[in-house]
């Protein structure tokens, strides 16, 4: 896996904290899958989107069960 740097203005940086932290998931959770739903087909960013919430809350489902 390889590490990319960007530079981005202060209020989005601000903004993606806030959406991240709304969702549950890190800021590079956040950005991981917004680039894949850039590159990957929408019926597959579904899929690894829901995938990745299933997993992510796999302990919690059985709890709830």
């Amino acid at each position: 896996m390889q590490t990319i740097t960007i530079t981005i203005p202060d209020e989005r940086l601000l903004k993606l904290q806030e959406t991240a932290s709304s969702l549950g998931i890190s800021l590079e959770a956040l950005l991981l899958m917004s680039a894949e739903n850039l590159i990957a087909p929408p019926e597959t960013s579904f899929e690894n989107a829901m995938q990745y919430v299933l997993n992510k809350n796999a302990e919690l489902y059985k709890k709830l069960a």
